[in-house]
């Protein structure tokens, strides 16, 4: 185990003395992000630096660590990783169309499934038993991996976000590995912590201002392993352990789905970008773009801490805890209007209830009363 430790701490340094090479590679192949009406960068800024990361985690697995994995998942994943990259490259220097990037991800998740043989087969839920989803298995599979990736993806706006974001969740990932989740096997939490130090050496690049930006190369091939990885754990899964990654990814989730909703309600296409992410949301609100990234941090750092509870807790305790997270989101995303102005539903009804109330409060009443009787004396 010390040796483990030693090694990933080394591909900390080794993913820091990538990413400076990969970042002038990154101007001889055009791959350039130039500042535009939704970028907050102010000068042309290079991209690919999931690549440093990629090449990173790669010598961690087939140099540092080979031999704590096995051959044939590990080539299959190595493939279908392989594929996500390449479609991150095409778009950072030629950009795709949304669909030309899902399907390079659809591709990849298809040799996740069946080349590599990581899928989700049954689900355990609670008074119902154990439900073998059968060629339900397929669907569910693709879309847990086409989800994760989209929503690490989206997350991706300012400087370090996304790279900090995912740091935290692979970190509560290897955790809950280790220590909760028996179902795992011993790798898979190694790889994640190894992942979550790939991440660490990059991210004093990163981080604002930043010198080199992940790009869809990073944002997609951290989104697609995190979702691989969270998947390897859950091939047999209990109601409880299934919630677990998606209480740890609550960020990039939460935005997401909002995202989905708020282009839904103002009649606009949900591929079509804006800018009225989580991120862009707080910054309207007056925080600079590195308190805004902290403050995105310190959220995720919650949803890790109750994934953690979640796992804990007792049985009976879950769904109190869930219907207590799901209150406070709600309560938070329309305090900062991530669905707009005119859409807080919860805000509205607390709102007229207390004014229901001031108007029902007898107290009040009697005050205006004596106000009365003080005018006419």
């Amino acid at each position: 185990m010390f040796q483990i430790i030693v090694k990933i701490f080394l591909l900390v340094i080794i993913s820091a003395i990538i990413t400076p090479f990969i970042r002038r590679l990154a101007f001889v192949l055009g791959a350039v992000d130039n500042p535009n009406a939704r970028r907050v960068n102010k000068k042309p800024m290079p991209t690919i630096g999931g690549l440093g990361i990629f090449v990173s985690f790669s010598i961690g697995q087939f140099v540092l660590l080979r031999n704590e994995f096995p051959t044939h998942e590990l080539f299959s994943v190595l493939l279908a990783s392989s594929a996500v990259i390449l479609t991150g490259l095409i778009d950072d220097i030629l950009e795709l169309k949304p669909r030309q990037k899902m399907f390079g991800i659809f591709i990849a998740s298809l040799v996740i499934y069946f080349l590599a043989g990581i899928k989700m087969n049954e689900l355990t839920l609670p008074w119902l038993g154990t439900v073998q989803l059968g060629w339900w298995s397929l669907p569910i599979t693709i879309f847990w991996i086409l989800a994760l990736t989209n929503a690490v993806n989206l997350i991706d706006g300012l400087d370090g976000l996304a790279t900090g974001v995912s740091i935290i969740s692979l970190i509560t990932m290897g955790i809950v590995g280790f220590f909760f989740l028996y179902t795992w096997q011993h790798y898979v939490p190694i790889m994640c912590i190894m992942l979550a130090a790939c991440l660490v050496g990059f991210l004093p690049y990163n981080f604002h201002p930043a010198k080199i930006f992940l790009g869809d190369t990073g944002a997609l091939y951290i989104g697609f392993m995190i979702a691989v990885l969270s998947l390897k754990g859950l091939k047999d899964v209990t109601f409880i352990s299934l919630l677990v990654p998606i209480i740890i990814l609550g960020v990039p989730i939460t935005d997401t789905i909002y995202a989905m909703i708020r282009r839904r309600l103002n009649k606009k296409p949900i591929s079509e970008a804006d800018k009225h992410h989580l991120h862009h949301q707080l910054m309207r609100m007056g925080l600079s773009h590195r308190q805004t990234v902290l403050a995105i941090y310190g959220l995720s750092l919650l949803f890790s801490f109750v994934s953690l509870l979640s796992i804990a807790a007792p049985k009976w305790g879950v769904i109190p805890l869930m219907l207590g997270l799901l209150f406070a989101l709600e309560l938070f995303v329309e305090t900062i209007g991530l669905l707009g102005e005119r859409y807080k539903p919860l805000l509205h009804f607390f709102q007229k209830m207390i004014n229901k109330m001031d108007r029902e409060d007898p107290k009040v009443e009697v005050q205006h009363l004596s106000d009365k009787r003080k005018n006419k004396k």
